[in-house]
């Protein structure tokens, strides 16, 4: 497992480095070899984005213990890849300034403007990129939250429902009980009342 890991990330070093290589020679390239160029960087990055996937699936064949170093070293060449992205679009953007230069004949001064200003945009639409990805995460966890809580809740008014229920039962049947002990005390009182009132009768009495 290892060695095939390593060997998609001797073939992407390589790659990269003439990556590297071909972007800081786009600028300097005649026009018709400057995109010649762009159309063999563009074929290279999509090459080295499917090393990179190769990688990704290894190391999570490997198993856990054994696994930190390996993604380490991926988010190292996720970041290395990024940049090459980057240094790329500035590239490309320098390219077309100078194309768009040559056919309409503007100015060095206004070329490095155009450029200057289309690199501010590239960087405030990637800062706002972030931003909503950001926001996105915030919202999903204030979802989640907000589930476990409604969840929590319900819970909570069922258990006091059946607290509820069960207090009921139990007045009733403390009304019951207070009923058969009022009932019963009020025959005790009936009897003793009787009791009193009944003719007593000597053994003589009896006899005659």
């Amino acid at each position: 497992m290892s060695s095939d890991f390593e060997g998609y990330e001797q073939d992407f070093a390589v790659l990269t480095a003439e990556i590297t290589s071909k972007i800081a020679r786009v600028p300097r390239l005649p026009p018709d070899e400057k995109k010649q160029m762009v159309g063999h960087v563009e074929k290279q990055l999509e090459e080295a984005k499917e090393l990179l996937e190769q990688m990704d699936l290894e190391v999570r064949e490997i198993p856990p213990q054994s696994r930190g170093m390996y993604s380490n070293r991926m988010r190292s060449y996720k970041q290395e890849m990024g940049k090459l992205e980057t240094d790329f679009k500035r590239s490309r953007i320098a390219y077309s300034d100078e194309v768009r230069n040559e056919l309409l004949g503007d100015d060095g001064n206004s070329s490095e403007n155009q450029r200057a200003h289309l690199l501010d945009n590239t960087e405030r639409l990637e800062r706002s990129s972030r931003r909503l990805e950001a926001g996105y995460q915030i919202a999903v966890e204030t979802e989640q939250i907000g589930q476990e809580m409604l969840e929590n809740l319900s819970h909570d008014r069922e258990k006091i429902q059946r607290a509820r229920e069960r207090l009921r039962e139990t007045d009733a049947n403390l009304g019951k009980s207070s009923r058969v002990l009022t009932g019963m005390l009020r025959r005790l009182l009936s009897e003793h009342r009787e009791a009193k009132h009944c003719p007593h009768f000597t053994d003589e009495e009896t006899e005659a």
